[in-house]
């Protein structure tokens, strides 16, 4: 089985703030299941056109702007167009995305104020590949595809 995961989670440093989020559970699952399955990095905000660094984005009404309120829905929307050709180019499933990202976080995001808050929603490659029909977790959530895999194998 093919899967997408968040790049930044991978240790690659692609997020805003220049850094990654090396997340050492989701390395030792890869590791447990790299034999059996291929685990595709993507980061829909660089494939969407942004810098590293860049400044922080929230989904403001329907719309991805920074901090100082630039519209930078275009790249994100360009950068879930991407991640979701990958999907379909792949035969994706399953996709492992970083919590509460304005792109990647699925079920819970910033609120838009750009105050730490946390909201229900989702961002917009989350969304795209779940509309797609992938199966898409957070981070988090590992538990939620563990039994999947060791089935598939």
């Amino acid at each position: 089985m093919n899967i997408l995961v968040s790049r930044c989670l991978l240790g690659f440093p692609c997020r805003y703030d220049g850094k990654s989020t090396y997340y050492g559970e989701l390395i030792e699952f890869i590791e447990r299941y790299k034999n059996k399955h291929n685990f595709i990095g993507i980061c829909p905000e660089v494939d969407g056109g942004l810098p590293i660094p860049r400044a922080t984005c929230e989904i403001v009404n329907g719309k991805v702007l920074t901090i100082n309120g630039e519209d930078k829905t275009k790249e994100f929307i360009d950068g879930a167009n991407t991640v979701v050709d990958k999907a379909t180019e792949y035969f994706v499933q399953v996709a492992i995305l970083k919590s509460n990202s304005p792109s990647c976080g699925t079920g819970k995001i910033y609120d838009g104020n750009f105050s730490n808050k946390i909201i229900n929603g989702s961002g917009i490659a989350s969304k795209m590949l779940s509309d797609f029909g992938v199966y898409v977790i957070t981070e988090e959530e590992l538990d939620k595809i563990d039994y999947l895999l060791s089935v598939e194998e």
